[in-house]
């Protein structure tokens, strides 16, 4: 930060911080690292000194031009962020609290977390669990919230451990890596799907039993069943590869579906719904209601413990960086989860 008060003391007036600004011009999308003033804050209760951010597909989206996901620009992306509390108008949330944010709107309609300041409604904030570090919260984020709470959803349809294997499509991808290390750390046997053969020795240590290729998910013309192999499944990915997994679910199982880079398509019958009484189960991390986001981040840490987020971590960069890093996300350059440190040169 350039001026001001320090991180966790109480706010002592205007200050200038950095940000990784995406502007729209024209046809174009532009991405500048720029100093701003806290008259740029958008409103809200809370006021955070962010220590950490971390790089999602949705970030990377901001910066293509005529996406959808950019409601506003100038825009601050950035859909996670952990830091410290710098100023609050809510008593629950004192100066000095570590906390972190993510969802609503934050990143695509308010400023979030690729900056080193932020101010953000109070329902919005989640109190840093015991046991959570801001790195760590950040590392887990949007990523890790999601892969849990498609695992509890699979639970609640009946898919447990004995219940068979349990497939993890994009498992090389942020949701999808968590996803793994998640479901193998509470003892589901996991095959994991990538079209990455150089990441088959990345997610046996996560915990995957077995990789496959994507291809092997492909959509066959003319077959409205596959044979059945999953017990449930965790879709990070959409369009065939959806289709596929639905095909080939075991009767009564599931897949949570949470992704959509491979379209938004869904080429499929009833049959597998009807014949085989499988479920598909949406899963949105954006909207949330707040209490349910934090009771899901108080049992994080049992969930994803310390070690398996940091094996999924594949750098820590500063603002400068992130252009570059934005580009390899889109190009599916990335594996795991990739931090940002705003207040690193």
């Amino acid at each position: 930060m350039v001026s001001g008060c320090s991180p966790g003391l109480p706010y002592s007036g205007p200050m200038s911080w950095r940000a990784l600004v995406a502007t729209r011009a024209d046809d174009t999308v532009r991405t500048d690292v720029e100093v701003l003033e806290d008259d740029a804050l958008p409103p809200g209760a809370v006021t955070v000194d962010v220590e950490w951010s971390a790089v999602n597909y949705k970030d990377a989206m901001v910066t293509v031009p005529g996406n959808r996901v950019a409601r506003r620009s100038p825009l601050v992306p950035g859909v996670d962020l952990a830091g410290v509390v710098a100023a609050s108008d809510d008593a629950s949330l004192p100066a000095g609290s570590p906390v972190l944010v993510h969802g609503y709107d934050l990143g695509v309609d308010h400023h979030g977390g690729f900056a080193e300041r932020a101010r953000v409604p109070a329902e919005w904030v989640v109190p840093l669990p015991e046991g959570l570090s801001t790195r760590s919260a950040a590392a887990i984020g949007t990523a890790g919230f999601t892969a849990v709470l498609s695992m509890e959803k699979l639970r609640r349809a009946g898919v447990e451990p004995r219940s068979g294997p349990v497939l993890v499509t994009g498992a090389s991808g942020g949701v999808g890596s968590m996803a793994v290390a998640a479901l193998a750390g509470q003892g589901y046997e996991v095959v994991a799907s990538t079209g990455k053969a150089e990441e088959h020795d990345y997610l046996r240590r996560l915990g995957a039993a077995d990789v496959i290729d994507r291809a092997a998910l492909a959509t066959a013309g003319g077959r409205v069943l596959w044979g059945e192999r999953w017990a449930g499944a965790v879709d990070c990915v959409g369009g065939d590869t959806l289709t596929g997994v639905v095909r080939s679910l075991r009767y009564g199982g599931a897949v949570a579906a949470s992704g959509l880079t491979a379209g938004t398509e869904l080429p499929l019958t009833v049959y597998p719904f009807i014949v085989r009484g499988v479920g598909l189960l949406g899963v949105d991390s954006v909207q949330t209601p707040i209490a349910e986001r934090r009771r899901v981040w108080a049992s994080m840490s049992a969930a994803l413990p310390g070690p398996a987020v940091d094996a999924m971590v594949a750098g820590e960069v500063g603002l400068e960086a992130l252009p570059g890093i934005l580009a390899d996300v889109l190009a599916a350059r990335v594996r795991g989860r990739v931090l940002v440190r705003p207040a690193s040169s």
